[in-house]
């Protein structure tokens, strides 16, 4: 009987020990708020080769795929030119000259420019501008009426990081 007293009292023991370790689960709250994460797309070294150039220049442009044809042709004739640069930049010209580029208005970008800005560093660079980046040129933009959206796009698809991956 003693030896059923120590077990009772051992079940007892660990009865109450598993029922007072159970605890309702409790949800935790952080204050932690959701931010957008988007990986640094700004330090690019591999440079653009002619053929990836003109191709991404064209999609970025018209919103669509460059033809095979049209590609060879445009790649012989800035070949055809010494400074890449200035083929680049004639190239850009030309491309504006068509007046199909699929590009907002002035209004449109005058009316949110902190959309455009994003939009347009997405379009691009591939990448979200960075605070400093977007206020400068936000206010660029709304203190001279002179900048034009044509202006914005031949920076951008002039500028050293666009021929740069």
């Amino acid at each position: 009987m003693h030896n059923s007293i120590k077990q009772f009292a051992l079940f007892v023991l660990l009865t109450s020990a598993l029922l007072g370790a159970c605890k309702k689960e409790q949800t935790i709250v952080f204050g932690v708020n959701n931010m957008g994460i988007s990986e640094d797309k700004s330090n690019k070294t591999k440079k653009k080769n002619g053929a990836e150039y003109i191709s991404i220049l064209y999609t970025n442009l018209y919103q669509k795929a460059i033809s095979p044809n049209q590609l060879y042709k445009t790649q012989n004739v800035l070949y055809s030119i010494g400074d890449q640069d200035v083929a680049n930049e004639m190239l850009l010209s030309n491309y504006f000259n068509t007046g199909s580029i699929i590009m907002p208005s002035n209004a449109i970008m005058r009316s949110d420019i902190d959309a455009f800005v994003v939009n347009t560093f997405k379009r691009f660079y591939l990448r979200y501008p960075s605070e400093g980046e977007k206020a400068f040129l936000k206010q660029y933009i709304s203190k001279s009426n002179a900048v034009s959206v044509e202006m914005v796009y031949t920076a951008f698809a002039t500028s050293k990081e666009y021929q740069y991956y």
